[in-house]
């Protein structure tokens, strides 16, 4: 072998290596990560350009931190009262709204105090309060538990004057907080994404849920490079924009569980 065949073949290698090596990431809320969705769309992404996604999943509200602080390139959450105080302080660009499920109230399956019958949202949660059955609140600044704290405030209710025998602050995950649930046979409320794709539901089931306050939005954001240049905006711009693209939104509606939809693509 020449020397040129051989400069060649070298220099294959070390661009191929390099290319292997870009990647992201992505600070998300768990809902997406729990869910199973990055497992599914993700590889489809990275087959077609190279680029690695690395996804680090803590919930809303320490997701947002964790951008602030320059910690990643990319924001997938589900709070678009924070998002906008995100973007509003300059820490990230456009917000791009890509697909949405819901959130459901769920319990006893036999459920013994006429949840399903409730008219509306803050009946049932009126409901939970008055005859104090036991409900978990995940506590950690989610963007479901901050979805939690405005339906008990919309409902009248603050959550200061609940027995703490009867409101529980688990301060975990959604998937740990669901299986406390299971074991104490609790009320919670959690993404139906993360719910369909819960093992371990045991006596729990879905008592309330399609109303407009459950409608859960979520977005993706390009950390901004002007606070932070590390970020590498061209990439994650290209990421964003796949989620948002025709490729992307396919992909969204055909991520199922059992034959149920998670997500539901609403890019515009």
């Amino acid at each position: 072998m020449n020397n040129s065949i051989k400069i060649f073949l070298i220099s294959i290698i070390i661009s191929s290596h390099a290319y292997c090596d870009e990647f992201l990431i992505v600070q998300s809320t768990t809902s997406t990560s729990d869910s199973g969705f990055y497992d599914f769309i993700l590889p489809a992404y990275e087959e077609k350009t190279g680029i690695d996604i690395r996804v680090v999943a803590v919930g809303t509200g320490q997701a947002i931190k964790n951008a602030e602080n320059g910690d990643g390139d990319l924001l997938i959450v589900h709070s678009e009262e924070d998002e906008s105080r995100f973007i509003n302080k300059g820490f990230g660009l456009a917000r791009k709204k890509f697909m949405y499920n819901d959130f459901i109230i769920v319990g006893p399956d036999n459920d013994p105090h006429d949840i399903r019958k409730e008219k509306n949202i803050k009946d049932v949660f009126k409901t939970i309060k008055e005859k104090k059955l036991l409900f978990l609140t995940r506590g950690d600044n989610s963007g479901t538990h901050k979805r939690e704290v405005f339906l008990w405030n919309h409902s009248g209710i603050n959550t200061e004057n609940i027995d703490s025998k009867y409101y529980i602050d688990v301060g975990k995950g959604m998937g740990a907080t669901l299986n406390m649930a299971a074991t104490m046979n609790a009320y919670t409320i959690t993404d139906r994404g993360t719910w369909l794709s819960f093992n371990n539901k045991q006596d729990l089931g879905i008592l309330f849920s399609e109303v407009p306050p459950l409608h859960n939005q979520y977005s993706v954001i390009v950390i901004n490079p002007a606070k932070h240049p590390h970020v590498k905006y061209d990439e994650a711009e290209k990421f964003s924009n796949w989620l948002t693209s025709k490729e992307g939104q396919k992909l969204i509606a055909n991520f199922k569980i059992n034959g149920q939809q998670l997500f539901f693509p609403n890019a515009k």
